[in-house]
């Protein structure tokens, strides 16, 4: 988005959710390579992982009304758009390679990817168009749901009785709906607008500015923190095994 439009309160937000990521990945992996047991399955601490994904949809829908509140940059959209399905794409491939048994088919960014195309029909849309949509996103799949979904090839889209394992699983429905319900959020609050309550002038310095810049740079700290922990944990697995 133009800087004019950034809100310093969306990209701490997103810092503090990319901070998340890395701490949730960080037990995921002492507890792969055997360091700790009994803490990355837990339950609290998968609805962790599960909050984090759900701040991010919520905050592309905040994001997509921020970057084209005036009028859609048909080119900005497209770039990002497309670097996000190369990065989806490139999750796929390594995880296929490496968790051949429960490789990334539709995670969060295949979510992301989606969730933004969807978003784009809603972009003129007025917040109770979004918020209906919302509501019906989310609460569909408790209503329809079916085995032949089950599939990797279709289970992506969120009516799935039984969707094959995944390392990161977020289908179409209900995350989009976050995302619209972000839309709905932006819309109501006039985020963009003159009227909006967005910060003229960001931090400077201490915490907020750290958030602010990792929000910003969330997308490569996503994709380069899982080799770069991995790189340091595995020899420590291995060292401690000794």
């Amino acid at each position: 988005m133009a800087h004019g439009q950034r809100i310093a309160a969306v990209d701490i937000a997103r810092g503090l959710a990319i901070a998340g990521v890395v701490l949730f990945h960080i037990v995921w992996d002492l507890e792969f390579t055997g360091i700790i047991s009994g803490v990355a399955r837990h339950p609290a601490w998968l609805a962790f992982g599960r909050s984090l994904a759900g701040t991010f949809m919520f905050l592309v829908g905040i994001s997509l009304v921020l970057a084209h509140h005036a009028a859609v940059d048909k080119g900005a959209f497209a770039r990002r758009l497309l670097t996000i399905v190369v990065a989806a794409g490139a999750i796929t491939v390594v995880t296929w390679f490496v968790f051949p048994e429960s490789f990334i088919y539709f995670g969060i960014l295949h979510a992301i990817a989606a969730a933004t195309l969807v978003g784009a029909a809603f972009l003129r849309a007025g917040a109770p168009l979004c918020l209906g949509a919302a509501v019906a996103v989310v609460l569909l799949p408790f209503f329809v749901q079916s085995p032949v979904f089950d599939t990797r090839w279709l289970a992506w889209i969120g009516f799935a009785e039984n969707p094959l394992p995944s390392n990161d699983f977020v289908p179409v429905f209900p995350w989009v709906g976050i995302t619209l319900f972000g839309m709905a959020t932006a819309k109501l609050l006039r985020l963009g607008s003159n009227r909006s309550p967005s910060s003229k002038a960001p931090p400077r310095g201490g915490s907020a500015a750290a958030l602010i810049w990792m929000g910003k740079q969330s997308l490569p700290i996503y994709l380069l923190h899982q080799p770069l922990l991995l790189a340091f944990i595995i020899p420590l697995s291995w060292a401690l095994s000794n």
